[in-house]
This record gives structure tokens, C-alpha cells and sequence, in this order.
């Protein structure tokens, strides 16, 4: 009976760390076509009664203005470029900053925002946590860190039903991802913590003075220069 049990869990083990590998794999090429936020979020307005709202149109990487490339990384990882998916300097800040009893602070970094949004869901748990490690260290050997960023860019919530920078682009400034200006970009990586709770356009004033800080950032920062070693 142990041995049977040990067996069972043996498979179930197998199974969770083989479609996640999957996954990695066929995404590395095929545009994502939804995520399970996205889902929850659409039966959550459906429950609520609420109109239901999902816009999400994929684009390659080339059609989205490394303005905004260059300030979600100026704004969520600015390490981004460095690291292989966990900033552990920032980790050690967060994990400082916390021991202090001061506001919580994060440190996910875009590859693990990345892995959470497309392949997990988003209520806090060890073992959520735990896969989530897996698949960034998954979605770090396996992709590049253009398609980090590109897949990261067309699947992110970036407002009450609205996934991804072009959807986003169209939503808040009526145009393509393509052709936001920095001021434009900065906005949207602003509202990035809480698209629900934030707009970009017209912005509140909490999120006009963080627009401003991104746009500065993004001039420390200089030309955004993905790492040519980095192909895999």
C-alpha cells in the first residue's frame, strides 16, 4: 500500500513538473492565446454581472515601441537584463524592508511576473510560489530574454479587461503599441501595479508624479540593448 501511494505521488510529481516544462517549450514559438488571470477575470465579471470585457491582441515584439519595453523595465526590474530571473539584491532588500516592520515591498522580477501570469494563477501560496520558481527557471533556460520580454508584453493586465501592450495602446491613447512616445509608455508602466485600480489617461496625480519618475529612469537607463549572448 506504501509503495503504491509513494508511486501515486511519484506521477502526480512527474505530471507537475512535465506540463509546466510543456508549456515552456510550445511557447517559446506560439503566441500565448490566454492566460487563467484572464479567465478569472471574465467569470468574475460574468458573477458580477457586469459587462464582460476581454481584449487581447498578440503582437511580436517588433511592433511594440521599446519606449515601453524600456520603461516596464525602468519601473518593475530594472535588473532585468542582469539577472537570470530572480534580482537577489532586491530580494534582500524586500526581505530587509519587511523585518522592519516598514510597507511591504516586492521582488518579482519580470520573468517571474512572466511565469505567475501565464502559467499560474494569482492567489499567494507556498506552492504556487514554489512552481513559479520552477517555471522562471524554465522559461530562463529555454527562452530568450526578448521573448520574456514579448511574451510578458502581451499578457499582462493592463486594465479592466485589457491584456497586453497593444490592447493597452488602443485603450488608453487610441494607436498602436508601435507608436507610443515615452510619456505614453511611462503611463502605462505606471498603472502596472494596480491596472484596476489606476488609469493612464487621463492620469491621477499619484500616477502622473510615477509617470515622471519612469520617464527619468528611462533616461538614466540609456538605449535599451538586449544582451546578445543572451541567444539561445
Amino acid at each position: 500500500m506504501i509503495k503504491k501511494i509513494l508511486k501515486f505521488f511519484f506521477k502526480v510529481l512527474l505530471w507537475f513538473l512535465a506540463i509546466p516544462l510543456i508549456g515552456v517549450i510550445v511557447f517559446k514559438w506560439v503566441p500565448v492565446p490566454a492566460t487563467p488571470l484572464m479567465v478569472i477575470r471574465y467569470f468574475e465579471q460574468k458573477e458580477a454581472e457586469k459587462e464582460t470585457v476581454w481584449k487581447h491582441d498578440w503582437v511580436p515584439l517588433e511592433e511594440i515601441s521599446k519606449n515601453l519595453q524600456l520603461a516596464v523595465i525602468c519601473s518593475e526590474d530594472q535588473n532585468f537584463l542582469k539577472h537570470n530571473g530572480f534580482d537577489m539584491e532586491a530580494i534582500e532588500k524586500a526581505f530587509d524592508n519587511n523585518q522592519k516592520g516598514k510597507k511591504v515591498r516586492g521582488a518579482s522580477t519580470i520573468s517571474q511576473q512572466t511565469a505567475k501570469n501565464v502559467f499560474l494563477w494569482p492567489q499567494r501560496s507556498w506552492l504556487r510560489k514554489g512552481m513559479e520558481t520552477y517555471v522562471t527557471f524554465l522559461i530562463e533556460l529555454i527562452w530568450t530574454k526578448e521573448r520574456i520580454m514579448e511574451v510578458y508584453l502581451n499578457s499582462i493586465e493592463m486594465g479592466n479587461g485589457v491584456y497586453g501592450a497593444e490592447a493597452a495602446s488602443q485603450r488608453w491613447f487610441k494607436k498602436s503599441a508601435s507608436k507610443l512616445s515615452k510619456s505614453e509608455a511611462a503611463a502605462i508602466a505606471a498603472i502596472l501595479p494596480k491596472p484596476l485600480n489606476y488609469r493612464a489617461n487621463p492620469p491621477t496625480n499619484y500616477i502622473a508624479k510615477r509617470k515622471l519618475w519612469i520617464v527619468r529612469q528611462m533616461g538614466y537607463h540609456g538605449a535599451l540593448n538586449y544582451d546578445s549572448k543572451d541567444e539561445k
